[in-house]
């Protein structure tokens, strides 16, 4: 097949490969230990501030964080992986016994795209099934200043929601689905954005029409006249779960989880932008493995003739630390809402992927 010959021999592909991942692996544990370290330094002293706090709440917090660092990190050390596996194979003339044999720059790199690959798939995985939850967990703890966990039983306070023209306040829901009950509730009736009336209610809960609310009252606008109107249905088509979704923390999510609470919060009416935005970064930010070969690559080309194997693997390093910063800045405007979602989460990866290029290509010749 085509494809298969864009590859170098089995020997050699397996031999670069190998080589990639287990330096990729032991940047990305030192940079764990390291940063560990560091943030338990600012963390321990309020774990065990909490009385009854000891050694196991310490440990705890480690399992709950070393998951962020990996998840956080990963793509930065397949970056120090690649530099230091080229700048080896350059060193050591194995890059011009590649290039001597017919290889092209693209083939000499490919085991390394496709070890990357790889690494992208796992880290995908890992921050799905892992990271979100520790995330979450992890940021319910700490609310607590590191005491016992609350039992969630899915009580939200001071939710919005639109009902057509009409907004719905609750200053608190007890309970999920059917069975949620609403206290505070206040509607304000609109006439082409211009508010007519408001009725107020100490309690509502579920009707097969929408929302039963006893003991109302409504406001006129207009009279400045309250009236007494007792029980009334108001809500018709709002779903219990758009009143649970008060809040969505989209690292604590994972993909799944995070796609359908987007779709709940656009039903109820609510802004959905930046949560778009992290979640198309689901994608690209575990796919950004797969650009850091091609950034790196710079240190494998070039250097046996201009001896100059640090600045390229600085020059590599310093194209790195640009992607990531330009990463978060699009994340960041798209959480602003300058940016739309998907050019938010893949604009970086594409202006970088066509730098990798540009500079591949130049190195090359």
């Amino acid at each position: 097949m085509s494809w298969i010959a864009f590859f170098p021999s089995r020997t050699i592909s397996i031999y670069m490969a190998k080589m990639f991942l287990v330096r990729t692996f032991a940047m990305l544990a030192m940079l764990v230990l390291v940063l560990q370290a560091l943030d338990l330094l600012s963390e321990s002293g309020k774990i065990v501030a909490y009385p009854g706090n000891g050694e196991a709440e310490v440990w705890r917090y480690v399992s709950m964080r070393t998951p962020e660092i990996i998840a956080r990190f990963l793509p930065f050390s397949v970056l120090l992986g690649t530099i230091l596996t080229l700048s080896q194979l350059n060193q050591n003339s194995e890059v011009v016994s590649f290039k001597a044999a017919g290889m092209s720059a693209h083939q000499v790199l490919a085991p390394l795209l496709l070890a990357s690959l790889g690494v992208a798939v796992i880290s995908f995985a890992f921050n799905d099934r892992i990271v979100a939850r520790a995330t979450s967990t992890l940021d319910q703890w700490k609310k607590v200043d590191y005491g016992p966990l609350p039992v969630d039983r899915g009580d939200r306070a001071n939710v919005w929601v639109r009902d057509g023209e009409h907004l719905i306040q609750v200053k608190q829901i007890r309970g999920r689905g059917d069975a949620a009950q609403l206290h505070g509730i206040s509607v304000y009736e609109r006439d082409a954005s211009s508010l007519k009336s408001i009725i107020t209610a100490p309690t509502g809960t579920r009707d097969p029409k929408g929302w039963r609310i006893v003991n109302a009252e409504r406001f006129d606008v207009a009279t400045g006249v309250k009236t007494r109107i007792g029980a009334t249905v108001i809500g018709e088509g709002v779903r219990p779960d758009q009143f649970t979704l008060s809040s969505v923390m989209a690292d604590g999510m994972s993909f799944g989880a995070l796609k359908i609470a987007i779709d709940d919060l656009r039903a109820a009416g609510r802004p959905t932008k930046a949560l778009e935005g992290s979640l198309w970064h689901k994608l690209s930010g575990p796919l950004s493995s797969v650009l850091m070969p091609l950034l790196g690559a710079v240190a494998a080309f070039g250097i046996a003739r201009s001896g100059k194997l640090f600045a390229r693997a600085v020059m590599g390093m310093s194209l790195g630390f640009l992607y990531f910063v330009a990463d978060n800045f699009a994340l960041a405007m798209g959480n602003l809402g300058a940016y739309p979602p998907f050019l938010a989460a893949w604009a970086p990866f594409l202006l970088f992927l066509c730098i990798g290029e540009a500079v591949l290509i130049r190195s090359e010749e």
